[in-house]
C-alpha cells in the first residue's frame, strides 16, 4: 500500500500538466513569451583546450508552458526536458522560482 503511494506522489512531482519530464534539468531566465512557449537563456562555462582558459556561452531553449501557469518576460524559471513536442520544443517548465523585478 505504501510503495503504491509513494509511486503516485513520484509520479505527480515529475509531471506539469499532462506533460512528464525526464533527462537534464536547466533554469534560466525568460527572455521571449509566446502563446503557449516560452524562450529561456542561460549561461554556462566551456572550457577551451588551446588556451587553457574557460569562456562563457549562452544557450537558449525554448519549453512548453503547463496549462494554469503564468508566466512573464523577466521570470527566472526551472524547466525539464521532456519528449519532443515540436520541432524546437523539447522541454517544459516545471516551476516559477523568482518572479521578474517591476
Amino acid at each position: 500500500m505504501k510503495k503504491a503511494e509513494t509511486e503516485k506522489k513520484i509520479k505527480k512531482e515529475k509531471t506539469a500538466g499532462a506533460i512528464m519530464h525526464r533527462g537534464k534539468v536547466f533554469q534560466g531566465k525568460v527572455i521571449k513569451k509566446f502563446d503557449r512557449r516560452v524562450a529561456i537563456e542561460f549561461e554556462r562555462t566551456v572550457k577551451i583546450l588551446k588556451y587553457e582558459r574557460f569562456a562563457k556561452k549562452k544557450t537558449k531553449i525554448h519549453a512548453r508552458i503547463p496549462e494554469g501557469m503564468e508566466i512573464s518576460v523577466g521570470d527566472y524559471v526551472k524547466v525539464g526536458e521532456c519528449r519532443p513536442l515540436s520541432k524546437i520544443i523539447h522541454f517544459v517548465v516545471l516551476d516559477i522560482l523568482r518572479r521578474a523585478e517591476k
